[in-house]
């Protein structure tokens, strides 16, 4: 079944203190953007929809300055000809999901499979979106990243007064990728609006229509960058590579 990938890059990068949108900060010198698009080369997912700012006004490698025509040009330029085939940009929504909406709508009738990876976790592996197809493959309809919670983790009320100790054993902190079937993902992102802004992931909406998820357990390297602190950090182990 042909498989296409939605990658979002739409985030501001306010919180990462960036002069830029967060999918184009340099890190481990490339643009952030740029090692979810080669992870996704590697793996061998194609076509590529880069879901960009809705505004435009990205800044492309190494230019330092704004591309108001096609803000990931610059980035897929650093592929070559060959490498940057299949690989465009739409612009995003006011929110996550949105963004999604916007990116499977531009995807090729016949991709049946699709893979939605935040270009903020960097450092993500190619087998792992092999890994999460695979579980289409046995039946899921979606089949999410995520490592396994180590910290004991506590329920507070709005007083900080704690209610409840959960069980860390059954809890599982979500990451990107995320492998849907296309028609499940298509009817969880036709839900109502004000459901689709409450979502914080798109597999939750697939929970919503009773969809079978399952996990696919990943490494907590495999982080979302959102602090300087957690670019810093991206920076050294992408060194590594």
């Amino acid at each position: 079944m042909p498989t296409a990938a939605v990658l979002v890059a739409a985030g501001s990068g306010e919180r990462l203190g960036a002069d830029r949108p967060k999918a184009f900060v340099v890190v481990g010198g490339r643009p952030m953007l740029e090692w979810s698009l080669s992870a996704l080369r590697t793996a061998g997912i194609a076509p590529v929809v880069v879901v960009v700012p809705p505004h435009g006004g990205a800044v492309t490698r190494g230019a330092g300055r704004a591309d108001p025509g096609d803000p990931v040009r610059g980035v897929v330029a650093a592929f070559g000809e060959a490498g940057g085939a299949g690989i465009r940009s739409v612009p995003g929504g006011e929110t996550r999901s949105e963004s999604v909406r916007n990116g499977l709508a531009a995807l090729p009738s016949d991709v049946g499979r699709v893979v939605v990876h935040d270009a903020a976790r960097p450092l993500v592996g190619p087998g792992l979106f092999a890994r999460c197809l695979a579980e289409l493959d046995q039946g899921a309809d979606a089949a999410i990243a995520a490592a396994r919670v180590t910290d004991t983790v506590k329920e507070a009320g709005a007083d900080r007064r704690v209610v409840a100790t959960l069980d860390r054993s059954r809890l599982w902190a979500i990451q990107t990728p995320q492998a849907f079937r296309r028609e499940v993902l298509e009817r969880a992102l036709a839900q109502p609006d004000d459901v689709i802004r409450a979502a914080t992931d798109d597999a939750m909406l697939v929970e919503a229509l009773g969809g079978r998820v399952v996990v696919v357990q990943s490494s907590p390297a495999n982080f979302k960058v959102t602090t300087p602190h957690d670019l810093e950090v991206a920076g050294l182990l992408l060194a590594r590579r």
